[in-house]
């Protein structure tokens, strides 16, 4: 397995609890091959242009370590899930 890093940017107009959730499925699709190691909630944040015609939104990271076959599932989730603005993946160096 492999160490990798996400941040995703979550629809401002929701709840603490919401976001929650949002985060919640992002980890679910994680452990299904891999394990979270942590979970890093920022909070709301200005971003530096408009997504979506939001002005902010909530940041969130995980580190965690997953098979390769995890990316192409968290890929679909960040681009079909409406409350997730933009999300990202890095590999970490070991």
């Amino acid at each position: 397995m492999n160490s990798y890093e996400t941040m995703f940017i979550v629809n401002p107009n929701l709840t603490e609890e919401e976001n929650d959730a949002e985060i919640a499925k992002v980890q679910a699709v994680i452990e299904e091959a891999g394990e979270v190691g942590s979970v890093d909630k920022w909070g709301k944040k200005k971003l530096a242009y408009e997504i979506r015609k939001f002005e902010d939104g909530y940041f969130n990271i995980i580190d965690f370590k997953a098979d390769p076959k995890v990316l192409v599932e968290l890929d679909h989730i960040f681009r079909i899930t409406e409350n997730i603005l933009r999300g990202i993946y890095v590999r970490k160096e070991d």
